[in-house]
């Protein structure tokens, strides 16, 4: 039996943007998921997960799902979770040259699922690196990522970028542009609060959305040109320390996403509220749609702000993390 962790992120910068190729940079948080992987003496499949902002639920199979768990969830965001799994597992025979293997897989996440917060990048990262090592195979983190994002990349019909995955494997803050990726400084007291609509977003629909945009009006493509600029610009801001610009380029990034049509009500709310309790920078974190945002204040108003705020169903502080991928 292996037990292995990885984090969930946030995006401070470049949600979006960077599945043309414009660069991102997220940061790993210390809301991680958990998987144990324990080999089976036949070919099949049996998980059980807890904690996803789910009611828990088992599946057992061999290739395809023969039960469906009753949760209170989207049934595309189920069948996409355990399609990350079924991949994930096939990644990790690949990487151990085992032809097959069945296993008990356990999953426990802080992570809500399709918020905005990584959870599916965690759980692949986590599953990878567990059931390799199950195997007898150790992986190195940069190797994790790259098969993690592989993994993500056939699940959203080709539209994931490596920041997920990588952010996850890697830890601490992250910058991405197309294949490129690598570690970056930022301060490690990035005073982040986090708040939670208690919903979630279909992202292959809200990347399609944004692609149809792009395709149809120039606008659209002029935007994510201008949010790859945002992110360089704050890139500096991270090296300086500078919050407060921080916090002014991450109101510039929602607004962008915004025009993409990626925000809610829910969504605007939240950031609006916490720009008004003080926050240096509010912005969704993620597809969008619903889900998550990320706010910088070192006060308690915008977390307590987002307690009383309409929609908001949970907020809660965040520290960065510079552990990635690790054995539990």
């Amino acid at each position: 039996m292996t037990t292995s962790s990885a984090p969930g992120k946030i995006y401070l910068f470049g949600e979006h943007a960077v599945v043309y190729g414009e660069p991102a940079v997220p940061c790993a948080i210390e809301q991680r998921a958990r998987v144990t992987v324990e080999q089976r003496s036949d070919t099949a499949l049996r998980v059980s997960a807890d904690d996803l902002t789910l009611d828990g639920f088992t599946v057992e199979y061999d290739g395809a799902a023969t039960g469906v768990p009753d949760v209170d969830v989207p049934q595309a965001l189920v069948e996409a979770a355990m399609s990350y799994v079924q991949d994930a597992i096939n990644q990790a025979l690949d990487a151990a040259d085992v032809e097959d293997a069945g296993f008990e897989i356990s999953i426990e996440s802080d992570i809500p699922l399709g918020a905005g917060l990584g959870s599916s990048a965690a759980v692949v990262v986590a599953t990878i690196d567990a059931a390799t090592r199950e195997l007898g195979t150790v992986l190195s983190a940069e190797e994790i990522a790259d098969r993690a994002y592989h993994v993500e990349n056939t699940v959203q019909n080709g539209e994931a970028s490596r920041a997920d995955t990588f952010c996850s494997a890697m830890g601490g803050a992250v910058r991405v542009e197309g294949d490129s990726c690598g570690c970056i400084n930022a301060p490690s007291d990035l005073p982040i609060v986090i708040g939670y609509d208690g919903g979630s977003g279909d992202t292959g629909k809200l990347v399609a959305g944004v692609r149809d945009l792009r395709n149809e009006y120039t606008f659209a493509s002029d935007t994510i040109s201008t949010i790859g600029d945002l992110v360089r610009r704050g890139e500096t801001a991270l090296a300086e320390g500078d919050t407060e610009r921080i916090g002014e380029l991450m109101n510039i990034n929602h607004g962008l996403l915004s025009a993409l049509g990626v925000s809610s009500r829910s969504l605007a709310n939240m950031v609006w509220a916490a720009r008004d309790a003080g926050a240096h920078g509010a912005k969704l974190t993620g597809a969008g749609g619903g889900g998550c945002i990320v706010a910088l204040d070192p006060t308690d108003e915008t977390e307590t702000a987002l307690q009383y705020t309409p929609g908001c169903e949970r907020a809660f502080r965040a520290e960065l993390t510079e552990t990635g991928v690790t054995q539990v």
